[in-house]
């Protein structure tokens, strides 16, 4: 299995290689790199696609341990694997905490980012009666496990009701140890505003946002994509948090007229 040693890390990833202008996908939180098969089926045809599991998750995760780390810290793992690949710039597509790292590698390592594809994100901060509910979820999930209940829960935020996939999802959910879900947490509530930087990134952008994501309102992806200076927002019918996963075909359909429209 390949995985790339750098940045004081051992980040599990996959590429499909070739000349192609290349393309870059950061997963959500209890998430990891498969959430974007869809996107790899439709691209890898003209696209070097690259995916990753992130700190704590995935084949990247250690299941004893995961040190504190912040989303400017997944930034710095992000351009690093980039170099490690021999890819001087590529498109950043994030799906929520993927996004937030995607935003805050064009800030620090503006040099690498082609183009930057945000999916049910934002810039701001967790909004705080969510996230006093994201910490009784976890707490409850601790201290007792995944339960059916708690896997429900989990399922309705990121996937939604009712989509065939969830039960593939809550067994990978289950994998979960304490030590990865707590820092995990930990780091999307202490993250730091950045909506006001964010006329700094100057790169063509696409926002895509699922009409029914229960974690980020819609109009948080609006005025994200308001305050990019080159940013352009699709809304994804009936979509939820995972919108690139469980609607994949609308998804896919903008990303392909936006890149085909770079520069």
């Amino acid at each position: 299995m390949p995985f790339a040693h750098v940045n004081g890390q051992k980040l599990y990833y996959e590429d499909t290689g070739g000349n192609g202008p290349a393309i870059i996908f950061s997963h959500g939180l209890l998430m990891d790199s498969a959430m974007f098969a869809p996107q790899v089926e439709a691209l890898r045809g003209t696209w070097r696609c690259i995916t990753w599991d992130e700190r704590g998750h995935g084949q990247t995760a250690d299941p004893a341990r995961c040190e504190p780390f912040s989303y400017y810290d997944s930034a710095n793992d992000l351009a690093a694997l980039l170099g490690h690949l021999g890819v001087q710039q590529a498109v950043l597509a994030g799906m929520s905490q993927g996004g937030y790292l995607s935003l805050r590698c064009a800030l620090t390592h503006p040099e690498v980012v082609r183009a930057l594809v945000l999916i049910d994100t934002q810039a701001l901060q967790e909004e705080p009666a969510k996230m006093a509910g994201h910490e009784v979820l976890i707490k409850t999930w601790l201290e007792g496990g995944l339960t059916d209940e708690i896997a429900a829960v989990v399922a309705h935020i990121i996937l939604g009701d009712d989509w065939p996939g969830t039960p593939q999802w809550q067994a990978k959910w289950r994998t979960f140890t304490v030590p990865n879900l707590m820092q995990c947490f930990t780091t999307l509530g202490s993250r730091d505003d950045i909506s006001d930087r964010l006329g700094a990134i100057t790169v063509p952008t696409l926002v895509v946002h699922g009409t029914l994501d229960h974690a980020i309102d819609l109009s948080r992806a609006q005025a994200m994509a308001d305050a990019l200076p080159h940013a352009r927002m699709v809304e994804i019918p009936g979509g939820g948090h995972a919108s690139n996963l469980t609607h994949p075909e609308p998804v896919n359909a903008a990303l392909l007229e936006f890149m085909r429209a770079l520069p």
